[in-house]
């Protein structure tokens, strides 16, 4: 493992600009959790003048194949097939979701935010370093391997079309493609169980408990942003949402585990499919 992962990362933003750049996933995940670690033994700078840039796109593998969402097969989740393909999709999520978290640290560090800002990202980047790794050791057991089949290229876009504003990263990162983890995992969990894979669902358990607490970061956020700019949060949530994130929320919601985490229906609602004009 390159020395990268050791003593002479120098900072936050340096150590998490490495791990989104790297393209071995075992190394990317290892600096995403090193990094976290030493930042809250508060044994890294926040920044520093030898850090890196950040890259356009995160470091990745030569496979998956990265297609449109469209081209990215369904299949039942009562074959084991099916139970793979979801495992692949799940891990291909998790591994952007690693990179988003990292990016939303290195990208906005001169933003004037209490240092517990990153705290809090920084626990969500090794969670979800976490999650990628449970997923594939979980589709290993099951005979393959991340990257055998294709994978989408929408959530980095997420991360793209938001790189310039901290508030409308966090209002469609954590506050959309994270809630709708809030709204799918359960009832994905309950398939797995009924098809008696019960590792596989409670992988997806684990996941779940998690992903609460990384909305309730996005959501604590973006109220401290909103609030520091005088504007009403579920207005602005819903301004930013229609101004960086194509298409309409696809219900149903999980409205109690999303309003525990600080996300009420008042931001939501009006911006579901159903309320669409």
């Amino acid at each position: 493992m390159p020395s990268e992962t050791g003593s002479d990362l120098l900072s936050l933003r340096g150590a998490a600009t490495l791990a989104i750049a790297s393209a071995d996933l075992d190394e990317k995940t290892l600096l995403a959790q090193t990094a976290a670690t030493r930042w809250h033994q508060r044994r890294l700078s926040l920044r520093s003048p030898l850090d890196p840039p950040l890259p356009e796109r995160p470091g990745r593998p030569d496979k998956p194949v990265l297609v449109a969402p469209k081209g990215v097969e369904k299949r039942s989740l009562h074959t084991l097939p099916g139970r793979i393909a979801l495992l692949h999709a799940l891990a291909h999520i998790e591994l952007n979701a690693v990179d988003l978290a990292l990016d939303i640290v290195a990208r906005f560090t001169s933003e004037p935010v209490p240092q517990s800002f990153f705290d809090g990202w920084m626990k969500v980047a090794y969670e979800e370093a976490k999650h990628f790794r449970l997923i594939r050791d979980r589709l290993r057991s099951l005979g393959a391997d991340y990257g055998d089949m294709p994978a989408h290229d929408g959530l980095w876009q997420a991360a793209h079309s938001t790189r310039n504003d901290l508030t409308a990263r966090l209002a469609v990162v954590p506050l959309i493609l994270e809630a709708r983890g809030l709204d799918v995992t359960p009832s994905l969990q309950e398939k797995m169980r009924e098809t008696g894979d019960l590792e596989s669902a409670e992988v997806l358990r684990i996941i779940y408990e998690d992903e609460k607490g990384h909305v309730a970061v996005g959501a604590k956020w973006f109220r401290f942003l909103c609030a520091r700019e005088k504007r009403d949060p579920a207005l602005t949530f819903q301004e930013l949402v229609r101004t960086n994130f194509r298409g309409s929320l696809k219900p149903p919601f999980n409205d109690l585990a999303r309003a525990a985490a600080g996300l009420t229906p008042s931001f939501y609602r009006t911006l579901s499919s159903k309320n669409a004009s």
